[in-house]
């Protein structure tokens, strides 16, 4: 018995539709199943942060159902005659999938830990108010006429932060924690006027942030010089210079065995900031120490305790901001 080749049976304009269709499955599974699985093994810090990353995933997985569930059937014949145009197609359609499911991949939170996810339900001394683009903490006593706006690292939960701001919060400073998009501070630029215009009765307002945290706010404090009084850096400095700020308090705080703000980089960076900035270098500190969010990859080896380095970080910040 002769046996007739699939092209016979189908034709070839179906037959030449599997690869094709076969190609869209896959990439459609990916597009669906990538953001799917990210979303549940970082739920509590998506959905505790800016929605910027959820409406990402969300998005992202919409366009999967849309490949998987597309009608292939009845596409026109004369859309298959070209062959280099679907090359080209699939190739553009690859590419765009490795940099944007990548680009999601890379841009997963270092989660805070459960403690400091815990203590934005509030503590002793503050009232914390959780919002999806900042997070406020206020001292329940008096009205607070100095305040400090603080962008965090890059990819890092801003529930780290608040442990240690709560201590800031406490000597009567208002705090507010920016929730940046995709937690990546350049796309939180501009943050700090709508807090700035929210509360009046602040006087004197210092910006902050930690290692790109505070290479945003640094940038911010340059832009913005009879609005902000006080650059509080955090393993961090600023990539245009600073010098010539003299009205502006500066304090940097830094760990001895930072893996990614290294000592060295701070001493090279003295040239960018006014002469009389405060430095406070913690011994043995390392970059994850600024906030509560574990261990990082790549980070050096600490040689001083957690608690221990965190109370003179908090320390160098107060000190600035008292003095303003």
């Amino acid at each position: 018995m002769t046996s007739v080749p699939d092209e016979e049976v189908l034709g070839p304009d179906r037959a030449g539709r599997r690869p094709r269709a076969r190609f869209a499955v896959a990439l459609g599974i990916l597009w669906l199943v990538v953001p799917l699985v990210l979303f549940l093994l970082d739920r509590s810090v998506l959905l505790a942060g800016n929605p910027a990353q959820v409406i990402a995933l969300a998005a992202s997985g919409l366009i999967g159902v849309v490949l998987l569930a597309r009608d292939r059937g009845d596409e026109p014949r004369e859309a298959h005659h070209r062959a280099w145009v679907r090359v080209v197609g699939r190739g553009v359609g690859v590419l765009l999938t490795l940099v944007v499911l990548g680009a999601l991949v890379w841009l997963r939170p270092f989660a805070a830990t459960p403690a400091a996810a815990a203590s934005v339900s509030g503590g002793a001394g503050v009232r914390i108010t959780d919002a999806p683009a900042h997070i406020v903490i206020t001292p329940t006593s008096g009205t607070p006429t100095r305040g400090l706006i603080f962008q965090p690292g890059a990819r890092v939960d801003p529930r780290a932060y608040v442990p240690m701001l709560t201590q800031v919060s406490r000597q009567g400073i208002l705090v507010v924690v920016v929730k940046q998009p995709f937690n990546i501070g350049f796309l939180a630029m501009t943050a700090p006027h709508a807090f700035i215009d929210c509360h009046p009765e602040v006087t004197s307002w210092a910006i902050g942030g930690h290692s790109l945290g505070g290479v945003v706010a640094a940038t911010f404090a340059h832009d913005h010089p009879g609005v902000v009084k006080g650059l509080v850096l955090w393993a961090s400095y600023p990539v245009g210079s600073l010098a010539d700020h003299t009205d502006l308090a500066v304090a940097s705080v830094s760990g001895t065995r930072d893996g990614f703000t290294t000592p060295a980089d701070v001493q090279a960076s003295r040239s960018l900031l006014p002469g009389d900035t405060a430095y406070t270098a913690v011994a043995g500190a390392v970059h994850s120490f600024f906030g509560d969010y574990g261990e990082q990859p790549g980070d050096g080896t600490p040689t001083v305790d957690r608690a221990t380095a965190q109370r003179q970080i908090v320390d160098a910040t107060v000190a600035l901001l008292d003095g303003m």
